[in-house]
């Protein structure tokens, strides 16, 4: 079943010069991006984006960072995208991430580790909403 996801990739990523490869994988994998913009996040989209971790103690932090440089932001369309990508992303704490991951192979710190995906159908629902409206 065809399935669309959200994919971020947070300035870490975008400052290391990891667009193009993380993009090749999401493509390579058979996904399809079906929306692609580089931007910087307001403060306001950001704090809405992490809405759910508002009582968090790392929510400042969270908010903090991904406004601190450009991001890309994808829709991806695909059978089974938001487990795929999930997969292709690795464990969101980097030292547990397998080799062969996006966040395996490129990132060594929860805080800062490179790129965001939709972690479900009503978060996938909810994140391309806020971002890519007019698809």
């Amino acid at each position: 079943m065809s399935e669309r996801s959200f994919v971020m990739i947070k300035p870490d990523g975008v400052a290391g010069g990891l667009t193009g490869e993380i993009i090749s994988r999401i493509e390579r994998r058979g996904l399809e991006v079906v929306g692609l913009k580089k931007l910087s996040v307001s403060r306001e989209a950001a704090e809405a984006h992490y809405a759910e971790h508002s009582d968090k103690p790392f929510f400042g932090e969270l908010v903090d960072f991904i406004t601190s440089g450009p991001v890309v932001m994808m829709a991806v369309d695909g059978r089974g995208a938001i487990g795929a990508l999930r997969t292709m992303m690795g464990a969101t704490n980097p030292l547990n991430a397998a080799p062969g991951t996006v966040r395996g192979d490129f990132a060594l710190d929860v805080g800062q580790n490179i790129i965001h995906g939709s972690d479900g159908e009503e978060s996938a629902a909810r994140e391309l909403a806020l971002h890519f409206s007019e698809l």
